[in-house]
């Protein structure tokens, strides 16, 4: 025992040390300690109720300041021309029949431009616009072009946040309507339109956003997907005074093809009560979809006393004209899903079928035998378990519009039963026009 306690005794010197980390250890630990019993920092901070004007106010006028501050950060009509001038006095030899720049002379130009520019001048702007030029140089069109579509995106950006409620970065069908109905008279394309008619345009136009961008069905859009999309791009090219016809028919939100969908409407509607029954929707294109295919539509849709309005007959026609999309693959699972587990099998499919063999028969046309159309789908769609089909597997296989038309419309049936003839003659019609 005493030779142990002999061990324990320090010398001065040492115990001095030993004092001292101690004391500093003790200090360290108990600072630990506090910070651990720190509550966690705010990070949500809810948004203030609809009584609490003071709040709400305060918050609008907060975005208001920072959106305008944002807009000054971005480029001019002037300094985008003075870009221009410096793009075209500095590009880089040997000269051709575009004007290049390399990578030297795009600093340049950065460092000369200034600070507005800097973010457009970077290593990572010119790779994404570098591509086969045998002295690794890009083209300066595109340089422009490529600042001219980011200012024009943060243009946007800027301005749809300016009818987004709540700061978030979505907008609602009520927001887009706002920004649709504002935008209206800056599209000379819209001027003829009627102004009795602009509520049911900008309802045409809202849904196209809404049925591609809002397949939860939420009732609201990201900003962020709505730039991505191009949907705007299609809208805005209504600026152009001179847009072609065939671009006119080909764009959801022209005033043709608005005027289109809504005459599409109104003669379906025979009973002239603004709304459509079964019956008249069976009307619709060629009016061969099935009895079965139009009373799923109506028990799965929103309709209102059993009849569906121009909102949910835009979503209809939207994904008709779209069965090559994810989005409308998905409305129309949604509707062959007939006890809704996210499958189908071979009972769905022959429900479906049993639709197309009656109008076989009222059309007085020799019935095709289900278990070979059943054998043609799974083949087409194969997939990853044998015994169903899910609507991952629909979009993955590129025959979910092939399928649709089978199940649901005779004349898209007997185009898919006919494809061979159908090819024959294109080939025939395009070789007589080359003659």
């Amino acid at each position: 025992m005493e030779e142990k306690s002999e061990l324990l005794i320090l010398n001065p010197e040492d115990e001095e040390i030993f004092q001292k980390l101690y004391s500093e250890g003790l200090k360290y630990s108990k600072q630990c300690s506090l910070e651990e019993s720190m509550p966690v920092p705010k990070f949500y901070t809810k948004l203030p109720n609809h009584e609490n004007m003071i709040s709400l106010k305060l918050r609008e006028e907060a975005r208001t300041a920072f959106l305008q501050k944002k807009s000054k950060e971005l480029l001019d009509n002037n300094e985008l021309q003075n870009l221009w001038t410096l793009l075209d006095k500095n590009h880089s030899p040997p000269a051709g029949s575009e004007q290049m720049i390399n990578y030297i002379d795009f600093l340049k130009v950065g460092s000369i431009a200034g600070l507005k520019y800097k973010a457009f001048f970077t290593p990572d702007v010119f790779a994404r616009l570098l591509q086969s030029d045998v002295h690794g140089r890009i083209s300066t069109m595109a340089v422009f072009n490529y600042i001219m579509r980011k200012v024009w995106l943060q243009q946007t950006r800027i301005g749809l946040s300016l009818y987004d409620a709540t700061g978030q970065g979505l907008l609602t069908e009520m927001d887009l309507e706002n920004y649709i109905t504002e935008l209206i008279p800056t599209l000379p394309q819209l001027e003829g339109l009627e102004k009795s008619f602009h509520s049911f345009y900008v309802c045409t136009a809202v849904r196209k956003f809404l049925f591609f961008l809002d397949p939860l069905k939420l009732g609201k859009v990201r900003i962020q997907d709505i730039l991505a999309s191009g949907f705007l791009d299609e809208l805005l090219e209504l600026r152009d005074e001179e847009l072609p016809k065939d671009a006119q028919d080909s764009n959801w939100f022209s005033a043709p093809s608005a005027l289109r969908v809504y005459g599409q409407y109104l003669n379906l509607d025979t009973n002239r009560n603004g709304m459509l029954c079964q019956e008249e929707l069976r009307r619709f294109g060629t009016g061969t979809l099935t009895r079965v295919f139009i009373q799923r539509v109506f028990e799965e849709c929103m309709t209102y006393e059993k009849e569906m309005d121009y909102k949910t007959y835009l979503d209809f026609v939207l994904a008709m004209d779209n069965k090559k999309e994810p989005q409308a693959l998905q409305y129309f699972f949604r509707l062959l899903d007939v006890n809704h587990r996210n499958h189908l099998n071979t009972f769905d499919l022959h429900f479906y079928f049993k639709g197309v063999q009656e109008l076989m028969q009222q059309h007085k046309q020799e019935v095709v035998a289900f278990d070979d159309v059943n054998d043609e789908i799974f083949d087409m769609v194969r997939p990853a378990d044998p015994s169903k089909i899910t609507l991952q597997d629909l979009i993955n296989c590129g025959y979910g519009e092939t399928v649709i038309n089978i199940l649901i419309d005779l004349d898209g049936f007997w185009t898919y039963e006919n494809r061979e003839a159908v090819v024959v003659t294109d080939k025939n019609n395009q070789d007589k026009q080359d003659t």
